[in-house]
């Protein structure tokens, strides 16, 4: 079935003039045939049919003066799509040794999180671009997220029958891309209080957001206590935020945010400064904040030795 695409943006502010970028809201419903056979456990499975919809960006860059005046097309997700897939003997591949912790729904948020920031597919239409800049750019900043309090949430735990309300347990996931982080929860508080920090690598803006759910923590399902969405320009534009956001999707709620923009520099002039400024709040993060970020490209490897017992692994 042909991909279709439901609106098309096109962005002519923030952006480079080397490139052109899209936000595509595309649907993908259709049927397919693949299958897989795993013969030393006698497994076979195979998918049906694929649904996927969301927001899809395309970066056309750089532009050159000679055909196809594109030099590379950039493709990805900017938060996870969403992703059905109808599969035939799913049940016999979990129980395939290595699989069998795994559920339909985490092998779709695995493959789902492949579509998003910071991963990408990048196709070169011309043999002389640097496809790893492309591949691999720099993140445009890192978003620090102080994740404070929260006032007037819902009381989802309920006591004979509903007649007697109670409290929630609430606890938050944060998401900016593929990039998640889950706090920590507060047992029986209407009104708690995280004090928890977290850093993110935004590599996209215009159109990277943050995301924020509360939950209510249950033994079976999770009950839901609100969301926001805070576009990431507005945090860029005023590089400080300390802010209380009402919650949406809910009836009452707010969340106590501080956001920080940092802009990345290219030289260590000032880092002194910076290990100065975050001593004081390093105590609130679990593993410290960061003061500066060291980003590695593994290009490429020659001349490895031949390992069989790996390989009878792979194959096996």
């Amino acid at each position: 079935q042909p991909l279709r695409i439901n609106g098309v943006k096109v962005y002519t502010e923030n952006v480079d003039k080397r490139q052109i970028i899209l936000d595509l809201q595309i649907s993908f419903v259709g049927n397919c045939e693949i299958d897989l056979e795993i013969k030393r456990y006698f497994c076979r499975a195979g998918v049906k049919s694929i649904q996927i919809h969301g927001t899809m960006r395309v970066i056309l860059e750089p532009l050159i003066g000679d055909m196809p005046l594109i030099g590379a097309l950039s493709l990805f997700f900017l938060r996870k799509p969403l992703l059905e897939i109808n599969w035939t003997g799913l049940t016999n591949l979990l129980d395939v040794p290595g699989l069998n912790g795994l559920s339909d729904t985490i092998i779709l948020d695995i493959i789902s999180n492949y579509l998003v920031l910071p991963n990408r597919i990048t196709v070169p239409l011309v043999s002389e671009v640097q496809i790893a800049q492309l591949r691999f750019p720099i993140p445009k900043g890192v978003l620090r997220i102080h994740f404070i309090e929260a006032q007037d949430l819902e009381g989802k735990d309920t006591y004979l029958k509903g007649i007697v309300k109670g409290k929630s347990d609430p606890y938050g996931i944060i998401r900016v891309g593929n990039q998640i982080f889950q706090s920590k929860v507060i047992k029986e508080n209407l009104n708690p209080k995280w004090n928890e920090v977290y850093e993110a690598l935004v590599y996209e803006h215009p159109g990277q957001e943050l995301e924020i759910e509360l939950f209510d923590e249950d033994p079976d399902k999770d009950d839901f206590l609100g969301s926001l969405m805070i576009d990431l320009i507005e945090v860029e534009k005023e590089r400080l935020l300390d802010e209380w956001f009402t919650l949406d999707e809910v009836s009452k709620g707010k969340l106590h945010l501080k956001l920080e923009w940092l802009t990345l520099m290219p030289t260590a002039e000032n880092l002194d400064k910076v290990l100065t400024s975050i001593r004081a709040d390093k105590d609130q993060a679990n593993d410290g904040l960061s003061s500066a970020l060291l980003i590695l490209y593994l290009d490429s490897a020659r001349n490895l030795p031949v390992s069989y017992i790996l390989m009878d692994t792979l194959l096996s």
